[in-house]
């Protein structure tokens, strides 16, 4: 009789611990050769950990692997690779300043490069996946999602039989996604094993054989029919419902004008022909233009690369303007540091925290209060006792889960990352204007749902938001304008409502109507 053939990877009891925090607790799962296997959880709930335990970032202080029946005892991510296995993480491990071509030749090539030869490979790998790059592009000129891009391809031309993706559609377009999506199916139909991290049920319900759901580091359910038991690994995951299973953010505030003879506010942001050239002179922003009322909610949609990133890089500061100038609530911050625009009462959640949004060499506190650590100074010294009463009390309100507030912001999850960002952003003092660029890349559909709670907030205090997004179906929800960017220029604008969505797809591929 023919022997059973052994789980291609095989978790037995692993167990994790950093400090005082206990990170994972006995898990145990199976992976098949062949299988998409979706790993679930909210943030912080151990994911991330156990993708880095597979692929020797970390050591396990309990349990054992095993691989194709073998032990597997990974000390290094040097490991992993010999025993062919690749990973994308959530965060990019690319060198900025140097091609494409170049960064997927690191660590694999000895003596001359042989860049013709890589470049033609990618070509072929992008062509079969449809993930298609310019190899002798920068990094540093590539969007957020063909960064994501590059990750993957690197991956995938190691030819690897388990491939890990640690949240890969968080950058991701919707045509992207699907793109990435029938990779995870190209590959899987090949052979090779797939764990796939990821918060969007639709990607569960595409691609998932089986799925794992973690919380607080234990196995909180698995399913060998995903698609049919979404709504159990949901409750597993977020421990209830969603608010409406058809509506994961909350409705936008419907607006009312003032009363007759009643003052006019000053427009949250006024937006005067704003303009943006590249150091080629390439226009990449152009003579951009926009009212924002307070308490109201305008989404900027489009595919990535068509303004948005010059258009928050103005509005916080990070970039300088060519032409056009902009207010806040009657002050012109055209041209003023980031310090100075936050002390106006703005508001930036950036699309990259790690380059803008956070210092992750600092504590939980200290990112969660940077905008206001003067307001703790005592005698030239931090008062860190209050600073971390009121670090405490923002974790709380904003589920920032970490082991305390004085733990390094590196550690936290890259959702935690983010809450924590928005939460030091929502509470700025004196908030009039709130710029989101993605604040909901990388959230779990729990977590999604608050931070637009806490966002709606905001707006129903009296701020204006503008909310930088590639999630169309989000800003259809949340918003009560849409306006779409098309190679940096208005496409078009309109209210935003379902009955739209055909007409908002056609400005973003740059068909007017």
């Amino acid at each position: 009789m023919e022997m059973a053939k052994s789980p291609l990877l095989e978790l037995q009891g692993l167990g994790k611990r950093f400090g005082a925090l206990q990170v994972l607790d006995d898990v145990s799962l199976t992976l098949q050769a062949g299988e998409v296997h979706c790993l679930l959880g909210e943030n912080g709930a151990g994911k991330s950990t156990l993708c880095n335990l597979i692929f020797g970032v970390h050591a396990p202080d309990a349990g054992a692997m095993r691989l194709s029946g073998q032990p597997y005892r990974p000390t290094r991510p040097a490991d992993a690779l010999e025993h062919g296995i690749a990973m994308v993480h959530q965060h990019f491990s690319l060198v900025p300043d140097v091609s494409v071509v170049d960064n997927l030749l690191l660590g694999q090539s000895r003596g001359l490069l042989r860049r013709a030869e890589c470049a033609a490979r990618m070509r072929e790998l992008g062509a079969r996946y449809g993930m298609s790059l310019d190899p002798f592009a920068r990094i540093s000129d590539l969007s957020v999602g063909e960064r994501q891009r590059v990750e993957i391809v690197k991956c995938l031309m190691r030819e690897p039989r388990l491939l890990v993706l640690d949240e890969p559609t968080a950058v991701l377009l919707p045509e992207e996604i699907q793109a990435l999506l029938q990779v995870c199916e190209k590959v899987a139909a090949q052979g090779c094993g797939v764990v796939l991290v990821t918060h969007k049920l639709a990607e569960i319900r595409r691609v998932a054989r089986r799925a794992t759901v973690l919380r607080g580091g234990r196995i909180a359910a698995r399913s060998e029919a995903p698609a049919r038991d979404l709504d159990l690994l949901v409750r597993a995951m977020i421990q209830r419902d969603l608010v409406d299973p058809n509506e994961t953010v909350p409705a936008a505030p419907v607006r009312t004008g003032p009363a007759t003879g009643e003052e006019v506010p000053a427009p949250a942001l006024m937006v005067d022909g704003l303009t943006v050239r590249d150091a080629q002179g390439m226009t990449r922003l152009d003579k951009f233009t926009v009212l924002l009322a307070p308490g109201e909610i305008v989404g900027v949609a489009g595919v990535e690369g068509n303004g948005q990133v010059e258009l928050a890089g103005v509005l916080s500061g990070l970039m300088p303007a060519t032409e056009g100038r902009f207010f806040a609530s009657g002050n012109e911050l055209t041209g003023q540091s980031p310090k100075a625009i936050t002390a106006a009462g703005v508001g930036i959640v950036p699309e990259d925290r790690h380059a803008s949004g956070c210092v992750s060499a600092m504590s939980v506190a200290e990112n969660m209060l940077l905008n206001r650590l003067a307001d703790y100074r005592r005698w030239g010294l931090l008062d860190r006792a209050a600073l971390r009463r009121d670090a405490q009390e923002l974790m709380r309100t904003y589920d920032v889960r970490a082991a305390g507030p004085d733990a390094a912001f590196s550690g936290l999850s890259g959702g935690n990352q983010q809450k924590a960002v928005l939460a030091r952003e929502l509470t700025t003092p004196g908030l009039r204007f709130l710029m989101a660029a993605q604040p909901t890349r990388g959230l779990d559909v729990g977590a999604v749902e608050a931070v637009y709670g806490h966002i709606v907030g905001a707006c129903q205090r009296g701020a204006g938001v503008l909310l930088i997004s590639s999630e169309l179906d989000e800003l259809l929800k949340v918003a009560h304008r849409i306006i779409v960017l098309y190679r940096g220029r208005i496409m078009g604008q309109c209210e935003a409502h379902a009955s739209q969505r055909e007409r908002i797809g056609a400005w973003m591929a740059g068909h007017t109507q």
